[in-house]
């Protein structure tokens, strides 16, 4: 193969993750958190950041209880800091991926705060969704993580809708549910 022409090869750990958030887009909650969980065994608290910020965020999706969904966002925002840590390191070549995460994972932490009815610490993890977002392309992806910022400080404001599911007749909040920012997928 020519030089340039070289193509990674996938990562099985991502492929399966994306397998599974097939699943769960399809409406398969249960089963999803299920599969989510074992591969989270499989990975370990110590596997590879890129896996275990992909994996949580996920995770954190399919819970329930809006403290375990917290729970999952806050390893999700810790691994992605090992991943910065790692690019300091020269370890990590998935380090500026990381970077652009920063802005939905505060923001899906600003959105687990305001759920649990933690106002100031929403309001943190939203300034620093804001800050964050200028790492991020000015695509569809990047323009709807700026839409959904918006959108939850205008409830922090009592200008918005609530998060709590009455919003919409099917009970939802937008296309990813809950709040939520889109997602990228893995």
């Amino acid at each position: 193969m020519a030089k340039g022409q070289e193509q990674a090869a996938p990562d099985a750990v991502l492929t399966r993750i994306g397998q599974v958030a097939m699943l769960h887009h399809a409406g398969d909650r249960e089963e999803a958190r299920d599969r989510y969980l074992a591969l989270w065994a499989e990975i370990g608290e110590r596997g590879d950041p890129l896996h275990r910020c992909t994996l949580a965020r996920y995770l954190a999706d399919t819970q329930d209880d809006p403290a375990q969904e917290l729970t999952w966002d806050l390893r999700a925002l810790s691994a992605a800091e090992e991943l910065t840590e790692d690019r300091r390191a020269d370890r990590h070549e998935d380090t500026p991926a990381a970077r652009a995460l920063y802005p939905s994972l505060h923001l899906d932490l600003a959105a687990d705060y305001e759920r649990l009815g933690h106002r100031e610490a929403a309001r943190l993890h939203l300034g620093r969704a804001r800050a964050a977002a200028g790492a991020l392309a000015p695509d569809r992806y990047g323009e709807g993580v700026r839409a959904s910022i918006d959108r939850l400080e205008l409830r922090l404001n009592g200008a918005g809708p609530r998060t709590d599911g009455h919003d919409r007749p099917d009970g939802s909040d937008g296309p990813e549910g809950r709040g939520r920012p889109p997602r990228q997928r893995p």
